[in-house]
């Protein structure tokens, strides 16, 4: 099956399987910040852009994305948000393992793009479907409010 779709700003046509999940169709196409965690849309690490929003990839039929913008942490590289949660999440000590934090970044960008009012509590409900064993959360957390914080003082 041909599935046509915008990822990262850019058209792209695959051909994917019935059944396949975008997931498995991202690692095939070679795409690998999107992580292979529990596959069952628990932990997180396959967390993507679809259409804005952030979706656990490894249960989301690829046939799904047929017309759809789908972004990864590759099309996010530049971005200035995106860039200042990465080094937040460095400056804090946050980054442990790194296998989360592709989705860690993906879900928080997603939580700040929707913009005001983003309090710890609201960071946290996001994080609620990225599992990370190393950090205990704390310091996504931390770094996470301090990109809220620099935000608001560059209003």
């Amino acid at each position: 099956m041909n599935i046509s779709f915008n990822l990262n700003g850019t058209r792209a046509d695959w051909e994917v399987a019935p059944g396949e999940t975008l997931l498995q169709a991202f690692r095939a196409a070679g795409v690998f910040s999107v992580k292979l965690g529990c596959e069952t849309g628990d932990c997180g690490s396959c967390t993507v852009l679809l259409d804005g929003q952030p979706v656990n990839s490894c249960v989301v039929a690829a046939a799904r994305i047929h017309g759809c913008r789908v972004v990864t942490l590759e099309g996010l590289l530049d971005d200035d948000l995106m860039i200042r949660l990465q080094t937040e999440l460095v400056e804090h000590g946050a980054v442990q393992c790194g296998y989360c934090i592709p989705g860690m970044l993906i879900t928080l960008y997603a939580l700040m793009k929707q913009g005001p009012p983003i309090d710890e509590k609201a960071i946290r409900h996001a994080l609620t479907g990225n599992l990370c064993r190393c950090t205990g959360y704390v310091k996504p957390v931390e770094a996470a409010r301090a990109v809220v914080a620099a935000l608001e003082v560059s209003k």
